[in-house]
């Protein structure tokens, strides 16, 4: 039996979702997903690792659905619910996925790529858990394949990262520990979970430790806000981006409101950053409101977590932290070689927390590991006093420019702190005599700004080589489902 689903079925009295003004214990959890696996087999004992794509609401539905496949023996490929058509095409066509399962909302969007491709198709408003008698379940071995997500592409085409049960639970294992999660925490989840952030750091982390996982119907502030002081939340976890929005959201409030939400806050057990680099401004500024220095930490959804602040000890501004308990990491140069304490090089990273492959990507998955085992992250990063600190994605934050090396990181980080400047992205753009110019895409609080100032204000502040050569102004700066800026996007303004 999966750890995931002996865990719950020792907490069953214990309230497992909310969702939809709705209160589900793990009793119902685990009937319900029994029930889904049920239908899965209607055809066969096991679905011996066939892969089943999901278009599922986040809320009881989305963790029924994706513990049913786990229990029928399939494999999870959830889909993104805000994704165009050729998006989710792409992805259930490079998954070979021949069951298609979608919440009511999501049919009418399927049902025609259904119908072309001659797929199973399940709508969950069609089916009655309840008419069928439960189907005996296959037994899953942990090196099965679980899930399929699909990395960002913020460089190229998506790959499929394949993990297996054992994989999920070395990641999910070593946050309940190093993150302190209990039975008694109850955490508000508003990232979507075609992610391993919401996956893995929200969902699977709370239903392992007996905790409760609580789902808003849409985000917005003032909703995030108003469930946090109906005082059941005591940990919050979301992207750089969300955290800015709630920040402008309470500064715009009254005095008395304001405090209020303070001293809700200053209760709360946790509070992560992730999935992007955390701005220092952001992370002082959430200081100042809720009395949290928010944990910041570092994953990908090839290695779910690795690196982390402490959740006792001192957490940096800036910094991600240490490698977490059962997570080896080094940093390496061009030449592979480990390089020495305060030098950049490439994050590499092994343990039982790694992925399994590229889904059907021989080549690709060769090519991201050493021959001695190590997953190659492709962010740079420095140790300063035992502490890691990104320097950005070697593809696109590392700016080559007449022989140095740059980080755009580092230059955004200075750019925020300017009074006129809101947010901002920095990347290098190709030229014939430095190899690249760091150029920025800013985003203004005053449209009048003075770029020549602003040069003379940067240079004051950093050395001129880093000082970017050109700016546009632009009114949001474009980003994908999680937050994280689309550098090449920002590229093609210029």
């Amino acid at each position: 039996m999966l750890q995931l689903i002996k865990n719950a079925s020792q907490t069953q009295g214990n309230q497992a979702i909310v969702a939809d003004n709705q209160t589900y214990t793990y009793q119902h959890l685990l009937e319900a997903s029994h029930g889904f696996a049920s239908i899965l087999l209607e055809q066969t004992t096991d679905l011996a690792e066939a892969r089943v794509a999901f278009m599922v609401s986040p809320g009881f539905d989305y963790v029924r659905v994706q513990w049913g496949i786990w229990r029928a023996g399939g494999v999870a490929v959830p889909l993104c619910i805000t994704y165009p058509l050729p998006s989710l095409e792409y992805v259930i066509d490079d998954t070979d996925a021949q069951i298609i399962v979608a919440g009511a909302e999501y049919a009418e969007v399927l049902a025609p790529l259904v119908t072309q491709k001659g797929l199973r198709f399940i709508v969950l408003t069609d089916v009655k858990d309840a008419a069928l008698s439960p189907k005996k379940l296959p037994n899953i071995s942990p090196s099965r394949r679980a899930m399929i997500l699909y990395t960002s592409g913020t460089t190229n085409l998506p790959k499929g990262v394949v993990t297996t049960h054992r994989t999920i639970e070395a990641q999910v294992s070593t946050l309940v520990k190093a993150w302190e999660w209990s039975a008694n925490d109850h955490i508000l989840c508003v990232l979507p979970l075609h992610h391993v952030h919401g996956i893995i750091n929200v969902i699977s982390c709370a239903l392992w430790s007996g905790a409760t996982v609580e789902f808003l119907p849409s985000f917005s502030a003032e909703a995030v806000f108003g469930t946090f002081l109906q005082e059941r939340i005591n940990v919050f976890m979301a992207v750089p981006t969300i955290y800015f929005k709630l920040i402008a959201y309470w500064e715009s409030l009254p005095k008395d409101q304001q405090q209020i939400i303070s001293d809700n806050l200053s209760g709360f057990r946790l509070m992560v950053s992730g999935s992007a680099a955390l701005p220092v401004s952001v992370m002082e500024k959430w200081k100042t409101i809720s009395g949290h220095t928010l944990l910041e930490r570092y994953g990908m959804t090839e290695i779910g977590m690795g690196i982390s602040n402490p959740y006792h000890g001192e957490r940096k501004a800036g910094y991600i932290g240490k490698p977490l308990p059962g997570v080896r990491v080094r940093l390496v140069d061009e030449l592979n070689q480990v390089v020495k304490a305060g030098q950049p090089g490439e994050i590499q990273v092994k343990g039982k927390n790694v992925f399994l492959e590229y889904w059907q990507r021989p080549e690709a998955t060769q090519k991201t590991f050493t021959e001695d085992g190590w997953f190659k992250t492709g962010d740079v990063a420095v140790v300063e006093k035992g502490y890691y600190r990104i320097l950005g994605r070697d593809s696109i934050d590392i700016i080559k420019s007449g022989g140095y090396k740059i980080s755009a990181l580092e230059i955004e980080e200075v750019l925020r702190t300017h009074p006129a400047i809101s947010d901002c992205s920095v990347v290098g753009i190709p030229n014939e005599e430095w190899g690249e110019l760091v150029v920025a895409a800013l985003m203004v609080k005053d449209p009048e700004i003075d770029l020549k100032s602003l040069n003379q204000w940067l240079r004051e502040r950093m050395p001129a080589y880093k000082v970017p050569r050109h700016y546009k102004i632009i009114e949001e700066l474009p980003r994908n489902a999680m937050g994280k800026v689309t550098k090449n996007d920002i590229k093609k303004l210029f």
